[in-house]
């Protein structure tokens, strides 16, 4: 049986996973429209090229739709367990990767208006993301978590299945080793002196 068109905008992520392990496709597809993005997302800062964050996010959303069917509402979030599952593959395919050199990786595309705002802030996007690659790969996963995908520390502790105090350490660490690696560049991106 379905859920009420009306009903699927307002249920949980756990309620509509439950829903689709009992054959409604309409939940999946809901399910499938809120969550895709932001998985893409972190799987795109983690590792550096879109392209192979598709390959991850699909890969994570089938894993997610296999065990929809025995999962138990309750024991955790379903962003939690996704965000698990798609740092688990990022973390695959960047030690299969290990050597690879950052000019090989793409930067981000920019939809932006003016062509001057969108260089500027495919500058900004680009800086961050080199220095977010030069984080070793626990803090990058922190830091994104928390300040990109707006997760709170509980939430990041269950994803990397590490302590809140763990998740404090390695953000703060991440965000020392950021400013550092962006240190002596807020002209040359446009900050200026403020």
């Amino acid at each position: 049986m379905e859920m009420p068109l009306d009903a699927l905008n307002d249920a949980s992520d756990e309620a509509l996973l439950v829903a689709f392990g009992n054959g409604d496709r309409a939940a999946a597809r809901a399910l499938t429209l809120r969550l895709t993005p932001r998985v893409l997302g972190y799987a795109a800062r983690l590792l550096g090229d879109r392209a192979e964050a598709e390959d991850v996010t699909q890969e994570a959303m089938l894993r997610l739709w296999r065990m929809a069917g025995q999962w138990r509402q309750g024991e955790a979030r379903v962003t939690t367990w996704l965000y698990r599952v798609v740092t688990n593959l990022c973390t695959d395919r960047l030690r299969r990767r290990r050597g690879v050199g950052l000019d090989s990786i793409e930067e981000p595309a920019d939809d932006a208006a003016s062509a001057e705002d969108g260089l500027a802030r495919a500058q900004r996007l680009a800086a961050l993301q080199e220095a977010l690659m030069r984080l070793p790969a626990r803090q990058r996963q922190a830091v994104v978590l928390r300040h990109v995908e707006g997760l709170s520390n509980p939430e990041i502790a269950a994803v990397m299945e590490v302590s809140v105090e763990a998740v404090e350490s390695l953000t703060a660490r991440g965000k020392r080793g950021l400013a550092k690696a962006l240190a002596g560049r807020r002209e040359e991106l446009g900050y200026g002196d403020g």
